[in-house]
């Protein structure tokens, strides 16, 4: 069984029962509030991932970064005599 690869964007994607640990004073409070577990540690999941594609994105870009960067330090933006501000 092939699962959907835009699973995990999506909130009627395939879910998976998963152990995960959680400091008791995190599950006592969220029981009190009434928070749903699942449904944070999934948005917190989300979040992670989101920040982690960011990180990997720019280590593999900056070198790219790094030459534009200079490029524009050492000759301005390349278009800037058209522009109106």
């Amino acid at each position: 069984m092939r699962s959907n690869p835009d699973s995990s964007r999506s909130p009627r994607g395939t879910r998976k029962p998963t152990n995960v640990s959680i400091g008791q004073a995190l599950i006592d409070e969220a029981r009190v509030l009434n928070v749903n577990i699942s449904q944070a540690a999934e948005a917190g999941l989300k979040a992670a991932l989101s920040a982690r594609r960011a990180e990997i994105w720019l280590q593999e870009n900056q070198q790219a970064i790094e030459s534009s960067n200079a490029y524009v330090s050492e000759k301005g933006l390349p278009l800037a005599k058209y522009r109106g501000f």
